[in-house]
Parts: structure tokens; sequence; C-alpha cells
């Protein structure tokens, strides 16, 4: 098991959830909650330098069947953007396919609205970094595929990359303008 902070990422239309491991990689926590628009990969990557990030997982949302659409398209190109902030931190892509619900059963019966949405975020961004952390302790291997800040993130398959690992939300990714800024 590589040693060293890594951060979750649960990108969604109106808010990011983040989540960070503990430096020998074994449990996530949640950070905090980042409103999505301008300035979201800005902060992502401050907390990423903040936290000592050697890594950032972000969740790739697909359907009960594993298929991509048009929410894991707009998580790509989140992704790609992403990449090119943190860099040279590497960036990786799991699968995760019901984490959103596993957030909301494990909050269920406590907070209410904005509040809880925030939370559940964070929660899903925790469950995400998880299942990574726990794959890669299972298997010896990085989870996900790994992310090319110069182009477009690879695709499942290609050399140097593994499979996918998790759970995923129902949530999409919305595209953001101006976030560098």
């Amino acid at each position: 098991m590589r040693s060293g902070v890594r951060l979750g990422v649960d990108p969604g239309d109106a808010r990011i959830g983040v989540a960070r491991s503990d430096p020998s990689g074994l449990i996530a926590t949640p950070v905090e909650t980042v409103r999505r628009g301008k300035g979201d990969l800005r902060r992502i990557h401050q907390i990423a330098t903040a936290e000592g990030a050697v890594e950032v997982v972000l969740g790739l949302p697909r359907s009960l069947s594993g298929a991509e659409g048009p929410a894991a398209v707009k998580t790509r190109d989140f992704a790609a953007r992403l990449a090119r902030r943190v860099a040279p931190v590497p960036v990786r892509l799991v699968d995760e396919r019901l984490t959103t619900v596993t957030a909301e059963a494990m909050l269920r019966d406590q907070r209410k609205g904005a509040k809880r949405r925030a939370v559940v975020d964070q929660v899903a961004a925790v469950v995400i970094l998880q299942q990574a952390l726990d794959a890669e302790r299972m298997t010896g291997q990085p989870p996900g595929e790994l992310v090319d800040p110069a182009g477009q993130p690879g695709q499942p398959g290609q050399p140097g990359q593994t499979g996918q690992t998790g759970a995923t939300s129902t949530e999409t990714t919305g595209d953001t303008e101006g976030e560098d800024g």
C-alpha cells in the first residue's frame, strides 16, 4: 500500500464533496463541500496543497450496467481540468456506482435541507475514497484509471491503467465556466 494523504472528490452539478485519507491510507474522512462554479478547481487545488495530497481520486458515474452516459462525459472533462490544475499530483477516476445512495442511507434521519445535501456530498466523497483505499489494499494496485493532465482522461484497459472499483452516484457533473479564476 502506498503511503501519503489522498483526496476523494465527488463532483455534482451544484456541489463537490471532498474527503481525505490519513497518511497511511487506511481511513477516509470528510473535509468540505465546495460550491460548484468559479473557483472550484482552485479550491480543490488549495485543499490538495494544504493536505499534502499525493493523489486525487475522483468518482466516475456509471449506470448499474457499467455503461457511461452524459454524466460520465462531464466528469471526464472535469477530471482532465482538475488534473491540469493539481499537476504533478496524479488524478485517478474510479467507479462510483451507488455512492450517493450509500451516503444518503448513512445519513438518513439526520440533518435536513441544504446542510444535509452538503454533508451527503462529503460522505459520498468519503465512500469513493474509502472504496479506492480498500481496493488498493486488497489488490496492491492503484485503483481506477489515471487521468492524463496533458489531454483527455485515459480509457480503461490502456497500458498502465487498472480496473474500476466501488460504487456510483446518480448525480451528474456539470460544466463549470471560469473555475480557474
